[in-house]
Formats: structure tokens, sequence, C-alpha cells
């Protein structure tokens, strides 16, 4: 569960290198809200006074507070599998350089320590002990 929120802790932190579980985790906690943010939008009352518009205002405020720890722990995620965050960039070409960037986030990080950081299981594995 605390991987879940680290990127919250990393926020500005675009060195070092994170594992799978991290970015993933992450990723569920942002489908979650997004999932509960849709259905406080669908069921707000349009009707009432800004019913709408304060659930479109907790979207985009939600949306603007996740943006760069985002960013951040998907290039710890590149340089976990010893990748440059220029690769980021492959996510401006449509659908292939998605699906590229999907199948990197997928791939096993590098053993041991890289050009960018130590290996963050070996880290965890230490806190834990």
């Amino acid at each position: 569960m605390e991987l879940m929120f680290q990127p919250f802790q990393k926020y500005f932190q675009f060195s070092g290198r994170s594992r799978r579980k991290e970015y993933w985790l992450f990723g569920l906690f942002i489908f979650i809200v997004a999932i509960v943010l849709s259905v406080f939008q669908i069921n707000s009352n349009p009707s009432s006074m800004g019913g709408s518009s304060f659930a479109q205002i907790i979207t985009a405020v939600f949306n603007i507070g996740i943006f760069i720890p985002s960013l951040a722990v998907l290039s710890r995620r590149l340089h976990d599998t010893d990748r440059s965050a220029w690769w980021m960039l492959l996510g401006l070409v449509p659908l292939i350089g998605t699906i590229v960037l999907l199948v990197f986030c997928c791939q096993n990080g590098t053993e041991g320590p890289n050009r960018f950081g130590s290996d963050p299981k070996v880290l965890n594995e230490e806190n834990n002990s």
C-alpha cells in the first residue's frame, strides 16, 4: 500500500529508479480515483446550482495534481529498465508510442545498480528487514 502513494512523496523526483510494483500500484490508484470521479460527475445533479461544475473542478484539480508525479514515476520506471527519460517522448507518437512505452513499463528492471542508481528491489528488501 505504501508503494501506491510513494510517487506523491517523490513528487518532483525524476532521478533514481522505480519498481514495476510502484508504477502499477500508482496507476491503479489513478484508475480507481478516475472511476470514483466519473461516477461523481454522472450522479451530480446538473440542475442544481453548480452541481456538475463542482465535480468538473474536483476532476480538474485531481488531474493537475497527478500530472507531475505521473511523469516522475514514468521517468524513474524507464530508468529502472536502463532507459533515459527521453523515451517518454515516444508517447507522443499515436498508438505505437503508447504500446512501446507500455512494453517498457512491463519489463523487469535491470538487476543490481545501473547508470541511474541502485536496484529499488534490493533497497526495499533491506528496508523491510
